[in-house]
């Protein structure tokens, strides 16, 4: 990760990489005040500024992601195109391009805000707490993802029912379905009726 003005003055001394730090929020998402990104998702969490990603192709399709195994929160689980944490004072909208840049490579486009969601989704294997104000976004990607192997362990576009059929078999992160649900009026603005989502 860069090193920015919000990242600068909590770098260790020892070579350690510098603490990431998240906005807090109250429950109507004004800020409140910053915390360590790990300590804030320690049970029973800190309600934190966060962004999900949903982008589509032209055929209409969700680009997700299966998240690295080496993340320390939810690895190898399926989850939306990208999602983060904004750094304090950042907007959530340039969070989100900038991010979905840095794990897939492809800058969204006709990227747009798709409402807010509150939750709380504690993780059972890892033991970490999910409470977030989730900003959401909605967009589309043109071209084939180029992820960070770091970051993103495989990605595939999917139909509807191919999500569906996916979600069955396979691990998806706590918050996917929350933020899914929360996006859909978005999604299928972009999408269309004929979407089917």
């Amino acid at each position: 990760m860069p090193t920015s003005p919000v990242t600068a003055p909590h770098s260790a001394s020892n070579g350690a990489p510098p603490a990431i730090m998240l906005e807090l929020v109250d429950e109507h998402g004004t800020t409140i005040g910053t915390a360590e990104k790990l300590s804030a998702h320690q049970p029973p969490g800190r309600l934190h500024r966060a962004f999900s990603v949903f982008l589509f192709d032209e055929r209409g399709r969700l680009l997700i992601q299966r998240r690295a195994l080496g993340k320390y929160h939810s690895p190898g689980v399926w989850s939306n195109t990208c999602c983060g944490h904004p750094y304090p004072g950042e907007a959530p909208f340039a969070a989100a391009a900038r991010r979905t840049h840095e794990e897939l490579g492809v800058s969204p486009s006709l990227l747009a805000e798709a409402g807010t969601v509150r939750y709380n989704h504690p993780d059972p294997d890892s033991g970490l707490v999910e409470q977030e104000y989730n900003h959401l976004f909605v967009g589309m990607v043109q071209g084939a993802p180029d992820p960070d192997p770091e970051e993103v362990g495989e990605t595939v576009f999917v139909t509807p029912a191919e999500l569906a059929e996916r979600h069955a078999a396979a691990p998806f992160s706590a918050w996917f379905m929350t933020v899914l649900d929360a996006a859909r009026p978005a999604i299928r603005e972009l999408t269309g009726p004929a979407g089917g989502w």
